[in-house]
């Protein structure tokens, strides 16, 4: 059953941020696996196809879309920025500068403004030619002002990548005011950012929380339980390796992801 709303004086004016970071990662032995991979990601997750994930995001939170703005990089990642509402705007009321979304090659869009409801995101592909394991990662931003909640996107976006690790930071901010002059510094229950991803996704992911209930920050890492080799190898499979080969680049992709996911270099011993 839906709980009733609360009864504010003025408006809802808490702000939630949703950070959601994911990173892809693949062996990629020689030059040219890794400038395969790089093109292969650049071309998959280029602004186009992340302008889509976003507005499915802003589709999903039961956002409005203002202005999109986006762009591709050299040699490799995209950028996009787009501002949203919680209401749908009037077109009489919105800023000439803003397209809603409608976008053509001379068509110049401004970022800025960017005080109300807004989302973003930075792709970063990389690689090191001496390690043979390339990574790509991946930064989403939404914050919203009002009733909408970015958790709600939360199975979206990690269904939308390859996500071998994932760090999700959420925040409320600021407070509103019941009718009786009561101050309100959370409008919803939550004890961990898990309690908004699917039971299902949840199961393949080791967990760990980090939450500061009075201040309301929530932290949750996640990282793949099990590796199938074959889906981190670019442009070969793993039957074409020797055992002893296979072992030794499951060895090295597991330690890229673990210092990845813990945030500290390895050294072997």
């Amino acid at each position: 059953m839906e709980k009733p709303k609360l009864a504010l004086y003025g408006f809802n004016n808490l702000t939630k941020s949703l950070s959601f970071n994911i990173y892809d990662v693949c062996i990629t032995e020689t030059k040219a696996e890794r400038e395969a991979y790089i093109e292969y990601i650049d071309e998959v997750y280029n602004s186009k196809r992340l302008t889509e994930i976003l507005e499915s995001v802003t589709k999903r939170i039961g956002a409005n879309i203002l202005n999109i703005s986006k762009q591709d990089y050299e040699p490799q990642g995209a950028s996009v920025t787009i501002l949203i509402s919680e209401e749908e705007v009037p077109v009489h009321a919105i800023d000439d500068s803003c397209n809603r979304g409608v976008l053509s090659p001379t068509n110049h869009t401004v970022v800025g403004h960017l005080d109300k409801s807004h989302i973003t995101v930075h792709s970063y592909p990389e690689s090191h030619p001496e390690k043979g394991i390339s990574t790509f990662r991946v930064d989403i931003d939404v914050s919203t002002c009002g009733e909408i909640s970015p958790l709600n996107a939360l199975d979206i976006l990690i269904g939308s990548f390859d996500s071998d690790i994932i760090t999700i930071d959420y925040r409320v901010r600021g407070f509103t005011r019941l009718a009786n002059g009561q101050k309100v510094f959370i409008d919803h229950e939550i004890d961990t950012i898990q309690d908004y991803i699917d039971d299902a996704t949840v199961k393949r992911y080791k967990m760990i929380d980090v939450n500061i209930y009075q201040e309301n920050i929530f932290h949750t890492k996640m990282m793949l339980k099990e590796l199938n080799l074959d889906n981190y190898l670019f442009g070969k499979n793993k039957d074409e390796l020797q055992p002893r080969r296979q072992e030794s680049l499951l060895n090295s992709l597991k330690r890229e992801m673990k210092e990845i996911y813990y945030g500290m270099n390895l050294y072997e011993k």
